[in-house]
């Protein structure tokens, strides 16, 4: 266990020694935003560093929702809403749901949040008691085992693997199920992967919830980025009983470009849905209120921009993942959604590069980004060694720099 006091130096040079807790001791950080500002302390050194590391669209906000907010400011919509959002929101993003899924929920189904990140852990405090278990599929996006454990609960991992494109093998999750399962997490487009579950999977998986009488958590806020034609499918689509026992978490941030806004929602049955809201009236009341309203205007002005950026997403994809392949030593399966690859690196794990020991993925991407000026993620930080995650919210001619100076460092 981490240790549970901190020594803090007074400006008289005195040491106190202060006790914090268990839980903050155990919270290990975020590996993406430690790698982001490892590269940004580089950058403002002078060094030209190329940042594949968080998943940040490089997209301005479209000017319509921008308009939006700054018309809110400007009639003195800038007071507390109620606590779970605004209901002009809620029947915005019931309708936007219905549009895009054909689903059809009511707004007191909806808590409106400080993020998606928010939103999955209004869900997790709502539903997990201490020692509760959610079976969450590796590589896995890295605050999702950390917020689960905030709450009392763990996360039981369930690897995937490239060769098989991430899907889950459903006898190895039917045996992983125990009496203290409550959830099982679902994020189709993932992050890191941008892996897409196969219908036959995502029934697999909607079946033994509906078996095991469990609650099926899908994060699906890369819903809207998909390539190649492909349609999103949702638990809540394979019929009723799925639906009931389904939570949505959603938000704006990567179809609309709006990641500094801080506006994401869970849906989820009306005693869960008004739980979470009341746990949220009591950690940070409403979402930021102009916010608000632009997310109104995201969610039910033109939606040309989503395209627009979907697009260039595919474009970049078309020329990242071919490129990766190219390189020795390295295997990238081609993403279905969101803007991530995850390549196999595994090849040159073990190997001397430039006279440093390269033992495990977290080494190579320090190698990366002290030698060849690239900011990835380890592998490690998903719960799948042997990978790195780049993603290519970044623009076409960054891209293409950040590969030739990859190929460079590995070969």
């Amino acid at each position: 266990m981490r240790t549970r006091t901190l020594t803090l130096v007074s400006r008289k040079g005195e040491n106190t020694t202060v006790k914090i807790s268990q839980r903050a001791a155990a919270l290990a950080p975020s590996p993406t935003l430690a790698m982001s500002a490892r590269a940004k302390a580089l950058r403002s050194q002078g060094v030209d560093v190329i940042s594949f590391d968080v998943g940040e669209p490089d997209f301005p906000t479209p000017e319509n929702i921008c308009r939006a907010a700054c018309a809110a400011i400007n009639r003195g919509e800038t007071k507390y809403t109620p606590a779970s959002g605004l209901p002009q929101l809620k029947e915005a993003i019931v309708a936007a749901v219905n549009r895009d899924l054909g689903l059809d929920y009511s707004p007191q189904q909806v808590c409106v949040s400080n993020g998606g990140k928010h939103a999955l852990m209004n869900i997790w405090e709502t539903i997990l008691d201490p020692g509760d278990e959610v079976i969450v599929f590796a590589p896995f996006w890295v605050s999702y085992p950390e917020q689960i454990a905030l709450c009392g609960g763990r996360a039981v991992i369930i690897p995937t693997r490239g060769a098989d494109d991430f899907q889950p093998d459903l006898a190895e999750v039917r045996a992983a199920l125990t009496d203290r399962t409550v959830a099982i997490l679902i994020n189709s487009p993932s992050n890191p992967a941008g892996a897409i579950f196969t219908e036959p999977t995502m029934r697999g998986l909607a079946d033994l919830a509906v078996e095991r009488d469990l609650l099926l958590v899908s994060d699906e806020i890369y819903k809207h980025i998909l390539f190649e034609g492909r349609r999103h499918l949702s638990p809540a689509q394979l019929g009723e009983e799925v639906k009931e026992r389904t939570i949505l978490a959603d938000g704006v941030a990567k179809t609309y470009s709006m990641i500094g806004w801080r506006i994401g929602w869970l849906i989820a049955p009306p005693e869960i849905a008004k739980r979470a809201g009341d746990i949220q009236s009591q950690e940070t009341s409403n979402p930021n209120t102009p916010a608000q309203w632009a997310a109104i205007e995201a969610l039910t002005g033109p939606q040309e921009s989503v395209e627009a950026m979907r697009a260039e997403f595919e474009r970049r994809r078309d020329f990242l993942v071919p490129a990766l392949n190219a390189i020795p030593g390295v295997t990238c399966n081609n993403p279905g959604g969101a803007f991530y690859v995850f390549p196999d690196v595994s090849a040159h794990l073990g190997r001397n590069l430039r006279g440093r020991e390269i033992p495990d993925s977290q080494a190579l991407a320090e190698y990366l980004l002290e030698e060849a000026h690239i900011s990835t993620v380890p592998g490690s930080a998903f719960g799948s060694e042997g990978y790195l995650r780049l993603s290519f919210a970044t623009s076409l001619e960054l891209i293409e720099e950040g590969v030739r100076r990859l190929e460079t460092a590995l070969c």
